[in-house]
């Protein structure tokens, strides 16, 4: 059964990977922690013992877990639809071997109907396999950049394999003004949401959008964020930012 997802820019997720680890500040609030414990608390076992309580909130506690029964599920999804891989988890994460990435690369080639979304923060890890998976045309492959600190997560991706490359600005903590996007067909920019979110500055969003803009590159425009997301919305100077690659 797909799952359908909330996410502005996907229709589905799909996790053979669950379980995480903290590598930077864009993990401190991940929803995919508080999700993680909720399912788990829901009885599904496949989540049991992935997160810990810390200061009151659910955090990673490095128990990554691959989902065998999960790898070949987008075969039964006939009608194309755009699915994000691993919303639950990193599919570069250390403690995945190759032999299991290799397995979702291949589900990821004999459903080309589908297009598949792959996000990841382990962006040396990524770069260092890249040569050792056969990349199909229907898998974009993207970064996170939360700030300054991380633009070179955009360097290692630049040197993968991969046929459509975006970035995920998200959640933005500070100003990217300078901002490499050679070879980068897609970017993702929005606030982070939920409890205990940082604040983001509406500068930030239209300087990433300009950038966008001024290289003739897909932009899209996630959210403001906030406690409450549904409130603050995503309209950004009129109008929302939906855009997407040319190939899609």
């Amino acid at each position: 059964m797909a799952n359908s997802s909330s996410i502005e820019w996907t229709e589905s997720t799909w996790n053979p990977v669950v379980g995480c680890t903290v590598i930077s500040p864009g993990c401190t609030n991940c929803y995919a922690m508080r999700l993680a414990r909720r399912l788990e608390a829901m009885g599904q076992p496949k989540y049991a013992g992935t997160t810990r309580m810390s200061g009151g909130r659910p955090k990673w506690n490095g128990v990554v877990r691959t989902d065998q029964a999960s790898v070949n599920l987008p075969v039964n999804w006939k009608a194309g639809r755009m699915i994000f891989v691993n919303s639950m988890s990193d599919l570069f994460h250390e403690a995945v071997p190759l032999a299991f990435i290799r397995q979702v690369f291949a589900t990821m080639k004999k459903t080309p109907q589908h297009t598949y979304q792959i996000l990841t923060k382990r962006s040396a890890r990524l770069e260092e396999l890249s040569g050792a998976l056969e990349w199909p045309r229907n898998v974009w492959m993207g970064v996170s950049v939360e700030n300054t600190d991380y633009q070179f997560r955009i360097d290692h991706l630049r040197r993968t394999g991969a046929a459509i490359k975006f970035l995920s600005l998200e959640p933005l903590l500070g100003p990217l003004n300078d901002l490499d996007l050679e070879r980068i067909e897609w970017v993702i920019a929005g606030g982070e949401s939920g409890p205990g979110a940082r604040p983001i500055n509406p500068d930030w969003v239209r300087t990433i959008r300009d950038q966008c803009d001024n290289a003739g590159i897909a932009f899209h425009f996630k959210q403001w964020g906030g406690p409450s997301k549904k409130k603050t919305g995503r309209t950004l100077d009129g109008r929302t930012w939906d855009e997407f690659p040319i190939s899609h």
